[in-house]
């Protein structure tokens, strides 16, 4: 079942499916349907919870939250010009790492100006073709008309207890839709770690001194995936998988396994345990809206906004893909799948001690440095390792063909389901990689949609210091259904992916990046336009990774 509030009266509200138009502000009607403090320590406490607090909680995953007021306050989709394309819609996708960096996020979308005090001139001096290109990329994303969004913060400390979503649409003036994929019930997260099993005393008092003072008032502990759009949003609804494949709440509260925790002191072993689980409660799920303008194809075309599973092998997530596929089977206008597909080829991403204190507590500094020290000697408890055999052949390309033993690639199934797949209208996902219609002249497999590099496509995760060869991949994608053909012709290419790029420059302009995942986005012109100029190949400078 699935839920839209919207600003009709809260008893109506609550009952009406997302099928019926979302009218405009939700914000202020929201508190009373939101998790306290109370109720947050009461879902990591007790299991199962009372049969109030349950309902409650199920009424809130359900929810699709939506607002359109930027609509009813007279904003207008940009529409932007794609040079020889013509007008066409821009979409963006950004997994933004919780909000944690929100300015340098909310200044990025805003343009050039709003963004200029986070760009580091030491690696973007002014008057070179790096920061040109740089400009480029920030120019581009400020006139995107469709942005998808993984890992929104909704009241949680790290974030600075914003509604991330909401205050981004703000000051955007877009409308937004957001749906719960968790609800964040860690002692660590919500500030009342008491760190038991730390033998030392003085060092259980250090660590429980440097937690994050907490606002009681302000904590909802929400965390998920939104929409923000120029166009209204129309029969938003929340979709949540029947397949996980990792239980956030039982899972990661048992802890590690008796392997992992023979490997270090006891002490150590509690202590990196805390700082490296994520106790939750809800599951994965994707959320499906529709925008309508008589430019697009048959007038309206549907945004599918995905997070799928990383703590999985990745059979779960081709099953996550076919769920997606059933639900959308049936559509017959234009589809835009887009999201964190965690296409790792491994049953986790690879992430490190910093990046993942980070996003728990906002802060790396004290953290970051407990946790490097905890896993001295013995490896990153949370880096998943990858074996060196057939790995440089899917290095930054999940899509490559699997060769049993030789070369496997898990991935690969996951990639021919989507390729294979057939609407109920005979529509199919553009799989086009066309040297003229890419931004850098490359050509290949999804190149139209989503950027290649001269191996493999342009990586949009990385971590900050790389163990083993794990830490450069392509996760997160971009998919299009253009307008179905019709007796027996080719697929055009009217509202067809064209110029998919990664904003590399953009997520590293500053003096720290803004997000472990580097935003990405394409343009689906409204006019089919047969033949191209051929761009020529891009060989910028990429600038150092910190």
């Amino acid at each position: 079942m699935h839920r839209t509030i919207s600003n009709l009266p809260r008893h109506l509200a609550f009952v009406l499916i997302a099928a019926i138009l979302p009218a405009n502000s939700t914000s202020a009607r929201l508190e009373a349907s939101l998790l306290d403090f109370d109720e947050l320590e009461s879902l990591y406490a007790v299991d199962p919870p009372s049969a109030e607090l349950a309902k409650k909680l199920d009424s809130l995953l359900e929810t699709a939250f939506v607002d359109n007021s930027a609509t009813a306050a007279g904003t207008k989709p940009v529409k932007p010009e794609l040079g020889a394309l013509g007008r066409g819609l821009r979409v963006a996708m950004w997994n933004i790492e919780r909000g944690i960096e929100y300015q340098a996020i909310a200044g990025a979308f805003r343009g050039l100006a709003g963004f200029e005090t986070f760009i580091d001139s030491a690696e973007f001096p002014r008057g070179t073709a790096e920061r040109a290109a740089l400009s480029r990329e920030v120019a581009q994303l400020r006139a995107a008309d469709v942005i998808v969004l993984n890992e929104c913060d909704w009241g949680v400390a790290r974030s600075g207890y914003r509604n991330v979503a909401r205050d981004l649409a703000a000051e955007l003036k877009m409308n937004w839709a957001f749906g719960v994929e968790f609800v964040e019930v860690d002692p660590l997260t919500m500030g009342t770690e008491t760190f038991e099993a730390v033998a030392d005393p003085a060092k259980r008092e250090e660590l429980v001194a440097n937690l994050p003072r907490v606002d009681r008032r302000r904590m909802k502990g929400m965390h998920g995936t939104a929409i923000l759009s120029r166009y209204p949003l129309e029969n938003v609804r929340v979709v949540r998988f029947r397949n996980q494949g990792h239980d956030w709440y039982a899972g990661e509260k048992a802890g590690v396994s008796e392997l992992e925790a023979g490997k270090r002191k006891a002490s150590e072993l509690a202590f990196l345990e805390k700082v490296t689980r994520e106790v939750r409660r809800g599951n994965r799920m994707f959320m499906i809206a529709d925008i309508a303008d008589p430019l697009i194809p048959d007038g309206r075309a549907t945004v599918v906004a995905a997070h799928l599973e990383a703590r999985c092998e990745p059979q779960v997530r081709l099953a996550q893909l076919e769920e997606i596929l059933v639900a959308i089977r049936n559509v017959s206008n234009p589809v835009i799948l887009a999201g964190d597909m965690n296409t790792s080829s491994s049953d986790s991403t690879p992430t490190s001690i910093k990046r993942e204190i980070t996003k728990r507590l906002g802060s790396a500094s004290f953290w970051a440095k407990e946790g490097i020290k905890a896993a001295t000697g013995v490896g990153l408890a949370v880096t998943a390792p990858v074996s060196l055999y057939g790995y440089f052949r899917k290095y930054r390309d999940p899509t490559v063909r699997s060769f049993p033993i030789f070369a496997e690639n898990q991935e690969a199934r996951f990639f021919e389901t989507l390729e294979d797949f057939r609407f109920a209208d005979g529509g199919r996902f553009d799989f086009r990689g066309d040297s003229e219609r890419t931004i850098n002249g490359r050509s290949g497999t999804l190149a139209n949609s989503n950027e290649r590099a001269s191996k493999g496509f342009a990586s949009t995760f990385k971590l900050e210091k790389t163990y083993g060869p794990t830490g450069k991949l392509k996760l997160d994608w971009i998919f299009v259904k253009p307008p179905a053909p019709s007796g027996g012709q080719e697929m055009s290419y009217r509202f067809a992916p064209h110029h998919g790029q990664t904003l590399t420059r953009l997520n590293y302009a500053g003096q720290h990046r803004i997000s472990d995942h580097c935003p990405i986005m394409v343009d689906l012109p409204f006019k089919d336009t047969p033949a191209l100029p051929r761009p020529a190949a891009k060989n910028w400078r990429i600038p150092f990774l910190r």
